[in-house]
């Protein structure tokens, strides 16, 4: 009789080799296994060391708010052993805060507790909590996250203090939080580790809780005037609206490449024809580029058309939504913001300013001169050699002339180059410039406008000029991507009303308006390399 076979071993993951043993555990640091035991000694007194559902939660800031000094002096006046018939009048409040700072001095710990109102102290006494409640109190490490609950007093330092009838876990930190006064001192740590930067650093969540009053306040105010919210592919089979490079996908069911979108507008235009004559959308567009402190490869865009408009009828629209938002932010007074070492004045009208104008008082030459032009590139040594004219005007533009603008008063810049904005329309006074501006404020493009090209004959040959200058220049093709859009040309002939558009970058206004030098500052994730 034979023997019964053994079971067949299951194949090797891919990549690794067969009967491989696996890696051993890494070893616990000794603080994290001491956060472990304390865990273990609060789990066995019955209590959850996670937590569990709490309700009738005051925020920190609301519960200092509660302070009653009377009820406080007339309990301090009662001492330790108060009359019959004695009410303790002082408000009670139940708290939720991450430990900051822990004294134990034996019968009694002092805590600081923090969440993303503030600090509020609490006190535990052996005398007035229960038996577990006071073990939880010597068991507590740094970071940890607890519910107290009891009277509001104040100490002789002046503290408002919750002096604690009840403690109880929500949460245990088992890693070591950074040091109290330098915080996550390291800009890398603060990116990737957003979850600690937050709580270690208040002022980290101040930034943020502003972005979203700035952005919930755009909102309002575009729905205000009339503007209709959207919303429109993020996967598109085609990549337009801007010359960027995209970032591709595929879709495994209908077997087709994909593209994250690098801007909403071929789309948002398609609605002006539906019949929306007042649309807007603020979301996500993706590049496929560089980082730095003003550019991140997903960031959101606030984007906008106002059909039977023009370029005028955006940039007045723009100016008053900025000034309104840090209006919002100044709390009604005057909107004077720093950011970086200016103060930008808000109230103050816009200024206005010449692209061709700029140029010249830049570079000393007119732009549309050719000659003149190659020459001073070559003289500043700028590598231009065998770029389109305009491609070296615009590189030329935004190295050395956008410098000279003066970073504490927005500006727009407006009558660009036809040649270099093939969606916009020619201004009809002059062809070869656009109906375009830009507006820059802190020495940032902040957000380009534009009286919208709606001739799909015009449009199609744009697209064509395009595609077959990027055919001739290799070197501009490695740094763009662009698109011959048929749809886009479709809708366009159904019949698209004149429009104004503009596209706002809600991330660097952030940055403005909250004084925030990199963009990462604005974003609560980051792109990072992985570790």
């Amino acid at each position: 009789m034979n023997a019964p076979k053994p079971p067949a071993k299951p194949p090797a993951p891919s990549g690794a080799a067969p009967d491989q043993p696996a890696p051993p555990p890494k070893p616990v640091h000794e603080q994290e296994a001491n956060r472990r035991a304390n865990r273990d000694a609060v789990a066995s007194a019955g209590m959850q060391p996670y937590g569990e559902r709490t309700d009738g939660l005051l925020t920190l800031s609301e519960a200092r708010a509660r302070y009653d000094e009377a009820a406080d002096a007339a309990h301090q006046a009662a001492g330790k052993t108060p009359p019959a018939g004695y009410r303790d009048a002082r408000p009670r409040v139940k708290v939720s805060g991450r430990v900051m700072l822990c004294r134990d001095n034996g019968k009694l710990v002092w805590m600081t507790l923090r969440d993303h109102t503030g600090d509020l102290q609490i006190a535990v006494s052996q005398r007035d909590v229960d038996e577990r409640a006071f073990l939880l109190a010597g068991k507590t490490d740094l970071g940890d996250i607890l519910i107290a609950e009891g009277p509001l007093m104040k100490t002789r330092t002046g503290e408002v203090t919750v002096w604690c009838s009840a403690l109880a876990p929500a949460a245990k930190c088992l890693v070591p939080p950074p040091e109290k006064h330098a915080g996550l001192a390291d800009p890398e740590l603060r990116y990737r580790h957003r979850y600690v930067d937050m709580w270690a650093t208040p002022e980290t969540t101040r930034v943020f809780e502003l972005r979203s009053r700035i952005v919930s306040f755009i909102r309002r105010h575009l729905d205000g005037l009339g503007y209709l919210e959207v919303e429109t592919p993020m996967l598109q089979t085609l990549a337009g609206g801007a010359a960027a490079r995209p970032f591709r996908t595929h879709m495994n069911a209908l077997g087709i490449d994909l593209f994250l979108r690098i801007a909403p507008e071929l789309y948002l235009k398609r609605l002006l024809v539906g019949g929306m004559p007042m649309v807007y959308e603020i979301n996500r567009n993706f590049r496929n580029e560089g980082l730095d402190k003003q550019h991140n490869p997903e960031f959101t865009m606030l984007e906008l058309y106002h059909a039977h408009g023009d370029v005028e009828t955006v940039m007045a629209m723009t100016e008053g939504l900025i000034r309104a938002t840090a209006r919002m932010l100044a709390g009604g007074g005057p909107a004077r913001l720093p950011f970086n070492e200016w103060t930008i004045d808000y109230d103050a009208p816009f200024e206005r300013v010449r692209y061709g104008e700029l140029f010249r008082r830049a570079l000393g030459v007119d732009m549309a001169d050719r000659a003149a032009v190659a020459a001073e590139a070559a003289r500043r040594g700028a590598k231009h050699q065998g770029l389109d004219h305009w491609v070296i005007v615009n590189d030329l533009f935004e190295e050395f002339a956008e410098l000279t603008l003066d970073p504490a008063r927005p500006t727009f810049i407006t009558d660009y180059p036809a040649a270099i904005s093939p969606l916009t329309r020619s201004k009809p006074s002059d062809p070869a410039l656009a109906d375009r501006a830009d507006l820059f404020i802190g020495r940032m493009e902040i957000a380009p406008h534009y009286t919208e090209l709606n001739d799909p004959d015009v449009q199609a040959a744009r697209f064509s000029e395009q595609l077959s200058g990027l055919e001739k220049d290799k070197a501009e093709e490695e740094n763009t991507f662009r698109t011959f859009d048929h749809d886009f040309i479709h809708a366009l002939k159904v019949g698209m009303p004149p429009a104004g558009g503009m596209g706002l970058g809600i991330d660097r206004l952030c940055m403005l308006l909250t004084n925030q030098r990199t963009i990462r500052d604005v974003v609560l994730f980051p792109l990072m390399r992985p570790q």
